[in-house]
């Protein structure tokens, strides 16, 4: 994998009142500013290839399903190495992440890496783009090879920040931790029940693949629907 690094500094974290797609998403605000410490994060999804190595150590569950939302042979069918594993939990996220010598992204850090310190929409921008990602707009219905929108890359050099599968990050859900989150290096509620993921799929639209947009996806083990077809993940670390 290769590290993007986001230095260290303040940025706009949250959705602006003035953000018409956000009005009925009262846990992106109050939009504010935080600090962070300086660290790196994966430049892309972690691939079904990248993955399929941890299993075989024996550090990682496998994907319990082998297929993806349109394809029938997908974890473990050579052709999609280098597509985003999916259906994945939280905890096969965190495991993964800590055998490879990293952790999840904070989603202060997630969100930071995604749109930059001047609080844009998008990683590319505040107007949406339906070339720049892949989602249901104009994806295929299904998940793309990892870094195949380098047109829709965040500030840093990230892809698929916006659109391909939904991300898991370390923070518990709180819908109201914005209004008294610390200025610097916010890592979420203390506890909760549901983890949260961002950055949208293959199946988002215009509003859930906003930068700021916040997803509460169940418990931190929870595998067994459809929606988890679209769960994957990225892994940052300290310097």
């Amino acid at each position: 994998m290769v590290l993007i690094y986001v230095p260290a500094g303040e940025f706009l974290m949250g959705s602006a009142d003035s953000d018409p797609d956000a009005d009925a998403y009262r846990d992106e605000k109050p939009q504010h500013r935080v600090y962070l410490d300086g660290y790196w994060i994966d430049k892309t999804e972690v691939t079904n290839a990248m993955y399929a190595k941890c299993v075989q150590a024996g550090a990682c569950a496998a994907s319990r399903n082998t297929s993806s939302p349109a394809r029938s042979s997908y974890y473990g069918n050579p052709a999609y190495d280098n597509y985003p594993v999916v259906y994945i939990s939280w905890n096969d996220a965190q495991e993964y992440c800590a055998w490879v010598g990293r952790r999840l992204p904070t989603e202060a850090e997630w969100e930071k890496a995604a749109r930059g310190t001047d609080g844009r929409r998008y990683p590319w921008g505040n107007d949406w783009d339906a070339g720049k990602l892949n989602s249901r707009d104009a994806g295929p219905k299904d998940t793309t090879a990892v870094g195949s929108y380098p047109a829709g890359a965040s500030p840093y050099g990230a892809l698929d920040m916006a659109g391909n599968v939904w991300e898991w990050v370390a923070d518990w859900s709180g819908g109201t931790y914005y209004a008294g989150s610390p200025a610097k290096n916010p890592t979420g509620p203390s506890s909760g029940t549901y983890r949260v993921v961002r950055g949208g799929a293959g199946d988002g639209n215009r509003w859930n693949t906003r930068s700021a947009f916040r997803a509460v996806a169940r418990y931190p083990g929870f595998v067994g629907e459809i929606s988890t077809y679209w769960h994957g993940f990225r892994c940052s670390r300290s310097p």
